[in-house]
């Protein structure tokens, strides 16, 4: 391990714990937001149909958004059924899908890890039916079955 990657990880796990206090839970629908950013350092961008803008704590983010951060950049998403989403440095993270009913606690996550670093502490969803809940890297497909974990993806070739 070296310095710059403990550094890393202690961010993260120090970022989870700030999202565990701002946690909250509503029905989604079709057009709802299905979670919002509650931290942004550094460089963060989001990507939602076809532009672009500076990703700030307060923002809303919707299925099918895409996260990216710089090389001084993190973010840290909290979803609907308090999922909460840490991503590091020169990441790429899309919410490819995300269905909740806040009643029966039902629904259904994709996200994609394009490149970088996400950091998971899973929600209601995963909790209710863990089949439903997927992380898709350029190399593979992550089910879950347990409540917190990290993912690395180091591209061969330069991802968009």
């Amino acid at each position: 391990m070296n310095e710059a990657g403990d550094k890393m990880r202690t961010a993260i796990k120090l970022t989870m714990g700030i999202f565990a206090c701002f946690a909250v839970s509503v029905s989604v629908t079709a057009n709802d937001a299905v979670g919002m950013i509650k931290i942004s350092q550094g460089q963060v961008s989001l990507q939602r149909a076809g532009g672009n803008t500076e990703a700030r704590a307060g923002t809303r983010v919707y299925a099918a958004d895409r996260l990216r951060t710089g090389a001084d950049g993190s973010v840290g998403v909290t979803l609907k059924d308090n999922t909460l989403l840490s991503a590091g440095p020169n990441s790429l993270i899309t919410l490819d899908k995300f269905k909740f009913d806040s009643k029966t606690h039902a629904g259904a996550i994709s996200v994609g890890v394009k490149r970088g670093t996400l950091s998971v502490a899973t929600g209601k969803i995963a909790k209710q039916s863990p089949e439903s809940v997927e992380f898709v890297t350029p190399s593979s497909i992550l089910g879950v079955r347990g409540t917190e974990f990290v993912i690395e993806v180091i591209p061969t070739v330069e991802v968009d």
